[in-house]
Parts: structure tokens; sequence; C-alpha cells
């Protein structure tokens, strides 16, 4: 629906599916930005060798948010030229297309929030990076390597803006020695240090590991 030179999307011009989309790209920079406040207000409510930690994910929260942010924004810009087509093919072709360019926005994101989620879960072991140098060096450097030859594979693309299947499927085998790498990492370094701390920060530490392992898997081949 248009107001004078706004735009706001609905069922009737840009379907259903798109409008669900759209919704949960909005209630995710909502909750990001709630978790970001949350965070934030609540670091003096831990203990000062975890007061790190509320910031690492402060600073998580807020980056995951803005790029919601921004990823929402050029969806309604798509959603924007979508209600003006009427032609299904060229609908279908908007959406295709459209979404191998918005999606680059993720990686982004990654390149900030990951690094910080792993040092926030080493964190949970009260690991100091004077203790573990070379571990949370690699352990950075893998994950930046997944996210970043990620993004190489995310920008396959033909000139018409059509995914190169072989060659996003090669960047994608490349991407995942630097995801096998992470988890490794993170399992050597709890057989060395999880009888050092609390039965809850061990618990922490398994339930982010174990969110790294699954999630981080899973997340960029059904988004």
């Amino acid at each position: 629906m248009h107001f004078s030179d706004s735009f706001l999307p609905a069922a009737n011009s840009v379907g259903m599916s798109s409008m669900l989309a759209y919704f949960f790209l909005i209630f995710a920079a909502y909750a990001f930005l709630g978790g970001f406040i949350f965070s934030w207000l609540g670091k003096s409510g831990v203990a000062p060798e975890h007061r790190t930690s509320r910031y690492f994910s402060a600073i998580i929260a807020a980056v995951a948010g803005v790029s919601y942010m921004l990823i929402a924004h050029f969806y309604h810009e798509m959603l924007r030229e979508l209600s003006q087509l009427t032609d299904p093919a060229k609908r279908e072709e908007l959406l295709r297309t459209s979404y191998n360019a918005i999606g680059q926005l993720r990686y982004i994101d990654w390149s900030i929030t990951t690094p910080l989620l792993l040092l926030k879960t080493t964190s949970m072991l009260k690991i100091q990076p004077s203790q573990e140098k070379s571990n949370i060096f690699w352990l950075l450097f893998a994950d930046l390597f997944m996210v970043i030859t990620g993004y190489i594979g995310e920008q396959q693309l033909t000139a018409d803006g059509h995914i190169m299947v072989a060659n996003k499927l090669i960047w994608g085998a490349v991407s995942t020695i630097g995801y096998l790498v992470v988890p490794y990492i993170l399992f050597n370094l709890w057989k060395r240090y999880k009888d050092t701390v609390q039965p809850e920060e061990r618990t922490a530490y398994k339930w982010l590991a174990l969110s790294t392992v699954t999630t981080w898997g899973v997340y960029p081949i059904i988004v």
C-alpha cells in the first residue's frame, strides 16, 4: 500500500510468503535491539570475570540488529518493486535475484558477530587470550576464513543475477574447512579447561559450543 511517497507492503500485492519473511526480519531486528539493551543494562549483575562476556553479547546483538534492519530495508525496497509487477515470471525472477543480492549482508554481519561469539564461548571457561594465544588465533582465523570464503561463494552469480551452482558448491566446500576447524579447537579447549571452572560455566560452554556446531552448519543452507 502506498502512502504518498511511502510504501508499506501488504499480502494482496506481494504475497503472504513475502510478508512472513518481512515480518520475521523486522521481528529479528527488534529482538536483537532488546538483547542489546538487556546485555548492556545487566552487565553489572554478573561476576566480574564474566562481565566481558556481557560486553560481547551487547556488541553481537547491536551488530546483528543493525544488520537485520539493513536487510529489512533492502527487502522492503524489493517488495516495493514487486508490488508494481503483474507478470508472474518477472515477479519470480525479482524474488530470486534479489535474495541472492540481499543475502550477502548476512556474511558481513557474521564477520563481526561470529568471532565475538567464539570469544564469548571461550570466556565461559575463563580462558585468557594470553593463555592460549595459538588456539585463540587459529580459532578466529578459521572462523573468518569460513565467513569470507562463504561470502565469495555467495557472490558466484551470473551477469543476470543467477547462481553459478558449481562455483558456489566449490566455495562452500572450501568454507567447510574453516567450519570443521572451529569445533575441533573448541573441543580441545573443553578437554583442557573443563575441570577448572564451576558446573554452570561448563554447562554454558557446552551449550554455546553445541550451538556453534549445529546452527552454523545449517543456517547458511536453509536461510
